[in-house]
Order: C-alpha cells, then structure tokens, then sequence
C-alpha cells in the first residue's frame, strides 16, 4: 500500500522536472536565438534553408548566385535613377557584384541601343522601358541566341504642360490628334487660343518614344508640328518659358517637377484619371511640397499609359545571363521593390 501512495507524488515530480527542464530550454533559446529545428536538422543530415534564387525574398542578402566579377549593363534612360539610387545599394549588399553602365560608342542611349549592344556583347544584360519587339527576337535567333525579358517594375508615361494651360485634360484621342499634327490650337480642345507646340525626342533616343509611337500613335510618324529635342530637362524648360508647349516622359521624371504642371490623362473625357496624388501642388508651393506619384493608378491600369520595365538577357547558360537574372532578382525582393517605389516606380509585386 506504501508503494501505491508514492506512485501520484512521483508522477507529479517527474512532471515538475520536465517543465522545469522544458522552461529552461524556452529561456535559452529565446535569449540566444538558436533554431534547434534546424540544430537538429543539420544532426540528422537534412539542410536547412537555402537563400531565396527566385527574388522572392525580403532582402537583398536572401538571393542566392548573385555572381562575382565586373557586369557591364545599360540602356534605358528611363533606368537613370534606379542605377544612382538602387544599384548603389545593391552593391553595398554585393561588393563583388561589380555593376559598370557603358554608354553606346555612339550616338545617344536608350532601350534600342542597350539591347543592340547586348547582342553585340558589349553589356551583359540590358536594362529596357519596353517589352522586346519582334524583330529583335529575329535577330537574336539569327545569331543562335534567346532573349528573355524579366519585368520588375511598373512605370506610366505623364504629360507636362504649362502651369498657366487652363485645359483640365486630353483623352489619349486628343493626345494623338496633337503629335499627329491634327490639332493645332488649344482653343480647339476648350483652351486659350493659343499654338500648340508638340515636343519630343527622336524615335531613336529610347524606349519611352518608341513606346509612345507605338502605343498612342498607333504606330504613325510624328506629325510636322513635332519639335524634336535632345532630353526630358531640355523640354521642360522649353515647357516652362511657353505657355502651348506639352511634353510627355516617363511619370518619375515629370510629376515632382516645379515649374510644369502633370496633365491627367484619360481613355474618354468623362474619364481623366490624375497621374499625380490629389490635390494638385501649385508651382508657388514647390520645392517645399512637390507632387507625388499617384502609384495606385498605375498599379490598377485605371491610368491609361503604363508600361513595365524590363531587364533582358541573353538566355547563353553562362555567367552573363547569371549576372543579369541575379540583378532582376535582387529588383524583385521587397527591399528592392520598395526602393523602386521610393524614386517614383510602382511595385510590380
């Protein structure tokens, strides 16, 4: 009977025992930090979890074949701030992944030449503001090669116009009809009765023109009333000091700036869609304020003139095409995406 009356005092021993033992543990490794699961995962011959290939991951640091040496890349003109502002910090994160923009031996840069340039090998992969067309996938079969094309962010094309331009608005029809040359006077869009002056860079200058040619002109040439100029900066000056000037570029490039005003844009006029948060900034409060990009927007399609940037490799099975889909991945982690959206990009996940 002795025996029978311990039995219930050393089962609740034992049981005080191993939750003593059981807190202990949760202490030391909560202090510590120690996964025991991948502890005991590494004892039994199972690996733990490797970096993330795929650039899904939270931070630059979980990609995975991120390669060494020096990657020549280029292009786009559009792709000027994530080069300063992005690429920088990849570096940090990658000091062996050594990133050099080459410029073209000549003439101007841009999606077009970038991507002639990479089937001419001189850069390890291209950086594009529009999807690849179809003769340049002809050429690339041509020379035994593939291209791909990996999206990593979206972007939207803004119109500047004067501050003083009372026009609340074009249809993407009335856009075209001005570049084609059709509509010359604003007073025919219920403006002022004021020459209108149509600014762009040349075709050959980058992606975004192209884009703009083959999206909102249908593929027409520019009209005769087009006064062509050699950069974004240039034309916003000339935007500034005419009171019937308009341009188009890339949305980062065009919402922040002072001393234009960004035009909503819309598919019919009962439908202008703002690329800018509103309420709109006036000059006379900027720098101090500016004008911020309305992403969502852009993210929704409710904007009607988005794109997506692109990085385009080679698909040649070597260090090259490993060096271009490693900086798509590192574009595509939440740190990446989120920088993109800190200089004016919309996250594409």
């Amino acid at each position: 009977m002795a025996a029978k009356n311990e039995t219930p005092a050393l089962i609740l021993a034992l049981l005080i025992t191993v939750g003593v033992i059981g807190g202990g543990v949760w202490w030391f490794t909560s202090r510590t930090g120690l996964n025991l699961n991948q502890w005991f995962n590494r004892g039994s011959g199972q690996s733990s979890p490797s970096p993330n290939p795929t650039g899904q991951g939270r931070q630059f640091t979980d990609v995975a074949n991120v390669p060494s040496g020096l990657f020549n890349y280029g292009g786009s003109t559009t792709w000027a701030t994530i080069r300063r502002d992005v690429d920088s910090k990849i570096q940090t994160a990658f000091p062996g992944f050594q990133l050099r923009y080459t410029d073209p031996p000549s003439g101007a840069p841009g999606s077009t030449v970038g991507i002639r340039m990479l089937l001419r090998n001189q850069l390890s992969f291209a950086q594009s503001s529009r999807s690849l067309s179809v003769g340049e996938y002809q050429q690339a079969q041509q020379q035994g090669l593939s291209l791909k094309e990996i999206p990593v962010a979206i972007d939207g094309i803004a119109v500047a116009v004067n501050p003083r331009l009372t026009v609340p608005g074009l249809t993407i029809a009335q856009l075209q009809a001005i570049y084609l040359g059709k509509i010359r006077n604003w007073k025919a869009l219920g403006g002022p009765n004021l020459p209108i002056l149509p600014l762009s860079r040349r075709v050959s200058d980058g992606g975004t023109i192209e884009f703009f040619q083959e999206t909102i002109l249908e593929g027409k040439n520019f009209g005769p009333t087009v006064r062509f100029v050699g950069t974004t900066t240039e034309a916003l000056r000339q935007v500034d000091a005419n009171s019937g000037a308009i341009y188009y570029a890339s949305a980062p490039e065009v919402v922040g700036q002072c001393k234009i005003r960004p035009l909503p844009v819309g598919r019919q006029a009962n439908q202008l869609v703002a690329p800018y948060q509103n309420p709109l900034i006036p000059p006379s409060q900027c720098p101090s304020q500016r004008n911020q990009l309305n992403s969502e927007v852009f993210r929704s399609g409710q904007y009607p003139i988005t794109r997506n940037l692109f990085v385009v490799i080679k698909q040649n099975g070597g260090i090259e095409q490993q060096s271009g889909e490693a900086y798509a991945n590192l574009l595509l982690t939440d740190q990446g995406q989120e920088l993109l959206s800190q200089i004016g990009f919309v996250r594409i996940r």
